[in-house]
C-alpha cells in the first residue's frame, strides 16, 4: 500500500515508519494523521514486525501539527481537530498495545506532536543537531498526541509542566540528560545507531518486550499488589511459550538464546 504523507517498510523483522513531508517541515495533517492510524493498523497484523523505527524525512523530525489546515478549516476546526487527534491517538494506541517497542530516530526538530511522538516511543535516539519543544501553548493550544500521559511518567511532573507551560527548547545534550532521548549521536550515525538498537531488539523475546511495555505502561495506575499480580501473571505466562523455554535452556546450558519472537 503508498502513502502520501509517510513510508513504509520492513525489513528483517524492523518495520520503519518516516514522516515524509519535508516540505511542509513534516506537520501532523489530518491526513498523516489517519495513515499513521493505517500504518500502526499494518505493524499489528504483521506478525514478523519485532521492532518498530519511527523517523522524518529531511532536516526535521516533526514540527508539530499543521496549523495552516485548522486555520483553513474556519469554523469546522473543532470537528477537524476531533477528527485529526482520534486517528492520532488509534495510531499510538495501537503501537503501544503491540509486543514491537517503537524506536524514534529523531533526525531533527521534534515540536509540538512532534514531541509527543518522541515521548510516546519506548526509546528514542537523537541526533546532535535535534531540538524539542513542546510549543503547543505558543499557539494557544494545548497538548496532544498522548504527551500529558507519557511525558510525566518518563521525565517527572515538575519538568512536563515546565515545557508545556514554558516551551523552554532543549538541545540534544538537554534532552539526553532529562531522560527525553537515551542517546545522542551525529547527524550522519543517526539511522545506524537506529537500526543497530533495532536488530538486537528485534532479535529479542518480543512477547517478553510486549509485557515489558504493558507493565510498565501501567505502573502509575496500580496499587503495589495489583501490579505485583499483574508481574507475576505476565512471567507466569511467558516461562512456557517458544522463546520463554528457549531463553530458559539457552542460560542453563551456557549458550546464546535463538529468540523467534513467540
Amino acid at each position: 500500500m503508498s502513502y502520501e504523507t509517510l513510508t513504509f517498510s520492513v525489513t528483517e523483522n524492523i518495520a520503519t515508519i518516516t514522516l515524509n513531508r519535508p516540505d511542509a517541515m513534516n506537520a501532523m495533517s489530518p491526513l498523516m494523521a489517519k495513515e499513521l492510524h493505517q500504518v500502526a493498523l499494518a505493524v499489528d497484523e504483521r506478525v514478523d514486525v519485532r521492532a518498530v523505527i519511527l523517523t522524518g524525512a529531511g532536516k526535521m523530525f516533526c514540527a508539530g501539527g499543521d496549523l495552516s489546515a485548522f486555520a483553513a478549516a474556519g469554523e469546522g476546526a473543532r470537528r477537524l481537530i476531533m477528527e485529526m487527534t482520534g486517528e492520532l491517538h488509534m495510531a499510538l494506541s495501537r503501537l503501544a498495545r503491540n509486543p514491537a517497542p517503537v524506536i524514534a530516530a529523531v533526525n531533527g526538530t521534534a515540536a509540538g506532536a512532534g514531541f509527543s511522538l518522541v515521548m510516546a516511543a519506548d526509546l528514542a535516539v537523537g541526533s546532535s543537531k535535534a531540538v524539542f519543544t513542546m510549543a503547543y501553548t505558543n499557539a494557544g493550544l494545548s497538548p496532544d498526541g498522548s504527551s500529558t500521559y507519557y511525558m510525566p511518567r518518563k521525565i517527572g511532573d515538575r519538568r512536563s509542566r515546565e515545557l508545556m507551560l514554558t516551551n523552554r527548547v532543549l538541545n540534544a545534550q538537554e534532552a539526553l540528560d532529562w531522560g527525553v532521548v537515551n542517546s545522542v549521536v551525529e547527524p550522519e550515525e543517526l539511522m545506524a545507531a537506529a537500526h543497530k538498537l533495532a536488530a538486537k531488539i528485534a532479535s529479542g523475546p518480543t512477547q517478553a518486550f510486549g509485557q515489558v511495555k504493558a507493565l510498565l505502561d501501567g505502573s502509575f495506575d496500580h496499587s503495589l499488589e495489583t501490579q505485583m499480580e499483574l508481574e507475576a501473571r505476565a512471567i507466569a505466562g511467558l516461562v512456557n511459550t517458544p522463546d520463554g523455554q528457549e531463553g530458559l535452556h539457552a542460560f542453563l546450558g551456557k549458550r546464546k538464546p535463538e529468540f523467534k519472537g513467540i
